[in-house]
């Protein structure tokens, strides 16, 4: 662990600047680094009993690193190419189990804390644009700089996050330079398809308006739940998700809207079934067959209130009858939060942000758990259920020309894994990002 910590302090601190110039619009390839170093401890916490998924109640420290090269090419008129190789190494607390909010959203569950380097994306977009009006488009990791028109159609296929084109907001998405927790990264209730390190394979259709988009994605889905197998029976295994996107201004100040649906198909298992098959051990995986879906919604709004203050609200649903297939046991999420600018105090590209979630699961999920189930994530052993309930803020700092940042952060968290019995539990991190 100490040589993860060594290794990230030093490319930090070794990380060149690049002047972006004009000259970048007439560019055929793009190279963007990128590498987080978190740290997070929590003291020890009361808790009546604990089981197989459980947040450990002593006292922990863990450290998690990614790194991450972006590069990006022009191949003909509307047409790039990406390609991320990536390395992640560390652990999260407990590896990575025990709250479905967890604490750190640069962590995977992938069992092994050393590191390992994969092909995070590898994806190309080919864009048809029409009419006279022309956005810019900047320069930056996976987006090479161009002038594309208001209106166009764009399709994307192959490796990537579905989180990168779907379910975005400008105050809370990346665990890498806002809000750590799992569900302030996206929608919570969202469980969107991808493998153990959180990619899929797949095709995206955008539909770009000047005021407005619409998104498609259908993508494969693991043979197991957390899984890093895909599913081949497409035909019984898939995911479709659909984005409406609407921009909007109030008094000058721009807002987006977007409502998000989407439908899962894979080899799931069911709560319900699982409970009635065995009462005292119910074990989801004993039930899983094709057939089965797990669907659901989300809505999420950001609003600029002035040039340095801007506040996001999320809500998100699925059904809850079939068991959590990729991302984290949350079948209702509620979340809503602010992020106020340096500028405010005289501090440039400094931010401090503050949110606040509630995370709750349907009652087959609860009655699984009750029951003594485990899911891929959380269980106790028993349940006395509660809302699980999260607070967190950060205060980021720009520490070398803003090129790397400092940012210490603070979770509470109340019901870890909706468990009345345990916790709360107190989380502080730090992280150390630098990009260029």
């Amino acid at each position: 662990m100490k040589k993860i910590i060594l290794l990230g302090i030093a490319t930090l601190l070794a990380a060149p600047t690049f002047a972006q110039t004009d000259s970048l619009f007439k560019k055929r390839f793009n190279l963007h680094f990128q590498q987080t170093v978190i740290t997070q401890t929590k003291p020890g916490f009361s808790a009546a009993y604990s089981g197989a998924n459980s947040l450990s109640n002593a006292h922990e420290t863990a450290t998690s690193l990614t790194t991450t090269l972006f590069g990006g090419a022009r191949l003909w008129k509307g047409a790039e190419a990406y390609f991320n190789p990536e390395m992640s190494g560390g652990k999260g607390f407990s590896q990575a189990v025990g709250v479905a909010g967890f604490p750190n959203g640069e962590t995977f569950r992938i069992g092994s804390p050393e590191p390992a380097i994969y092909i995070a994306r590898a994806y190309l977009v080919q864009t048809f644009g029409w009419g006279k009006e022309v956005d810019t488009i900047a320069d930056d990791a996976n987006q090479l700089a161009s002038y594309r028109k208001k209106r166009y159609f764009s399709i994307t296929a192959g490796k990537f996050g579905l989180s990168d084109f779907f379910d975005n907001n400008a105050f809370s998405h990346d665990a890498r330079s806002q809000f750590m927790n799992w569900s302030l990264m996206a929608n919570g209730a969202w469980d969107y398809p991808a493998n153990t390190r959180g990619y899929v394979f797949g095709v995206v259709f955008e539909l770009g308006q000047p005021t407005w988009a619409l998104r498609l994605a259908t993508t494969m889905v693991t043979t197991t739940a957390n899984g890093s197998i895909w599913d081949g029976k497409i035909g019984k295994a898939h995911a479709f998700t659909l984005e409406y996107e609407k921009r909007y201004q109030i008094s000058g100040q721009k807002g987006t809207l977007r409502v998000l649906g989407y439908d899962n198909a894979a080899k799931m298992g069911d709560y319900r079934l699982a409970v009635a098959q065995n009462p005292i051990a119910p074990d989801i995986t004993e039930t899983r067959a094709y057939g089965r879906n797990k669907y659901g919604f989300g809505i999420n709004i950001e609003q600029n209130i002035n040039a340095n203050l801007g506040v996001f609200a999320k809500t998100s649903y699925n059904d809850g009858k079939t068991e959590t297939w990729a991302f984290t046991e949350i079948d209702r999420s509620v979340s809503l939060g602010a992020i106020l600018k340096g500028d405010s105090w005289n501090q440039k590209d400094a931010e401090i942000g503050l949110a606040f979630v509630g995370n709750g699961i349907s009652k087959d999920h609860r009655d699984y758990l009750a029951h003594g189930g485990y899911g891929f994530i959380i269980g106790d052993g028993k349940l006395n259920y509660a809302p699980e309930m999260i607070a967190e803020t950060y205060y980021k700092v720009n520490v070398y020309q803003r090129k790397f940042f400092l940012s210490p952060d603070y979770q509470f968290i109340l019901h870890p894994a909706y468990n009345k019995d345990r916790g709360p539990v107190h989380v502080f991190s730090l992280r150390a990002h630098v990009e260029f």
